[in-house]
């Protein structure tokens, strides 16, 4: 990057403008002002609603339990301009400004968070009865589908997947989870780690057929690859996101292999006072030699900290954290914190037909991610440990019975 990207947070700034209502832009602006940023703060959100929390959508208001999600921020006393209903169709970094489909937006700093967008299935654009769950509307749209109980299909047995068959058998739909692979979570975790949860499934009542792919979603039914026909009232598609970038296409702003923002140690983009934080963006991550894209919630909510304190420029931050996210299916509160995938050594603690154990992946004996299955206190120690590049004990690690923290050698 040019001196001049990298000397940008010294100079004073009037104008910082958020494109991006979610979490992590929400968070940007707040820790703006929180550490000390006196000048303009403008946060653009494409959703007519008031920014909201997202999690709570696949269950609590999902299942009717509350009727929103809103952030409980007052953003008029923090002086932040909130301008909803505002999707921005592009930017010119050369005149400092956003193009939206109300006219031009000014600003002397720009930050980047607009999150995720959810992969479509092919084929099933305008096809009644196929659904999404990102938005609050897309929640809204699903209430009453699970009040009247209807035959669901879910395709994906991904995190989202799992959370959605979970609310819609509490709501009592019969619920059959396809996946085109051979197990739950092929994606995220190895294939003797996600085995166990397999089983989940079945005794939550949800059938799930693996190796499956839809051929068409017809009137009523899922029509698979293998010519077998699923009855399906509605079909809720949880097959992977990605970086919500489309309209940066012609900014100049660079872009990696999954058309995320790539941002450096400090959040920083290629492009000088342009950040990008949360879901669309990358980050190079040193306590693991390799650039990271996390796409959950407490990624969007630590990242702002360190964008605004570099745009203050008072104490310029790196950001290096270990990943952390959460999931509730099936009865079972799922943690993980870290990184697995360079990790030489792989140790169980607890049976995992129980119903709590713990993974835990080293590198050279130190601790480098663990995945929690009702054991909290394994992750809440684990992830100080993997904070802290602990050496670990591994024949005392693999004891459920001890604490994870006495195994730090």
């Amino acid at each position: 990057m040019s001196e001049q990207t990298r000397d940008e947070s010294t100079s004073p700034k009037r104008r910082v403008v958020v494109v991006g209502a979610g979490m992590a832009g929400v968070q940007t602006a707040v820790a703006l002002r929180e550490q000390g940023f006196t000048g303009g703060v403008t946060l653009l959100g494409a959703e007519p609603h008031q920014p909201y929390d997202r999690p709570p959508l696949s269950k609590a208001v999902l299942l009717g339990k509350a009727e929103g999600s809103a952030f409980d921020v007052d953003f008029e006393a923090l002086g932040i301009e909130l301008r909803l209903g505002h999707e921005v169709l592009g930017v010119r970094p050369a005149d400092r400004a956003l193009d939206t489909e109300t006219g031009p937006v000014p600003y002397d700093v720009l930050v980047l968070a607009t999150g995720a967008e959810p992969i479509r299935l092919p084929g099933t654009d305008g096809v009644p009865g196929v659904h999404l769950l990102r938005t609050l509307d897309d929640a809204e749209r699903l209430r009453p589908v699970l009040a009247r109980q209807h035959d669901i299909v879910v395709v994906g047995a991904g995190w989202i997947g799992a959370e959605f068959a979970t609310a819609a058998r509490e709501a009592g739909c019969a619920v059959t989870v396809v996946e085109a692979a051979d197990r739950p979570l092929a994606g995220a975790l190895p294939a003797e780690v996600a085995a166990p949860m397999a089983a989940w499934y079945a005794d939550a009542g949800v059938t799930l057929r693996t190796h499956a792919r839809v051929e068409r979603v017809e009137p009523g039914e899922v029509v698979l690859s293998d010519g077998s026909r699923l009855p399906a009232g509605a079909v809720v598609v949880g097959i992977g996101a990605r970086p919500a970038t489309g309209w940066l296409a012609d900014s100049g702003i660079a872009l990696g292999a999954h058309r995320e923002v790539l941002a450096d140690d400090r959040l920083r983009t290629s492009t000088p006072d342009v950040y990008a934080v949360g879901d669309c963006a990358s980050f190079p991550s040193g306590r693991y030699g390799e650039r990271l894209l996390v796409h959950h919630w407490d990624n969007a909510l630590q990242g702002p900290r360190t964008v605004a304190a570099n745009i203050v420029g008072e104490a310029p931050q790196v950001y290096d954290p270990v990943p952390y996210f959460w999931s509730e299916q099936f009865g079972r509160f799922v943690q993980y914190a870290g990184h697995h995938p360079s990790a030489d050594t792989l140790l169980w603690r607890g049976d995992p037909s129980g119903p709590a154990w713990s993974v835990c992946w080293l590198r050279e004996n130190r601790l480098v991610a663990l995945l929690a299955v009702g054991r909290p206190r394994d992750l809440a120690q684990g992830r100080r440990l993997i904070d802290a590049g602990a050496l670990m004990d591994p024949e005392l690690l693999a004891d459920p019975a001890r604490p994870l923290k006495v195994a730090s050698v």
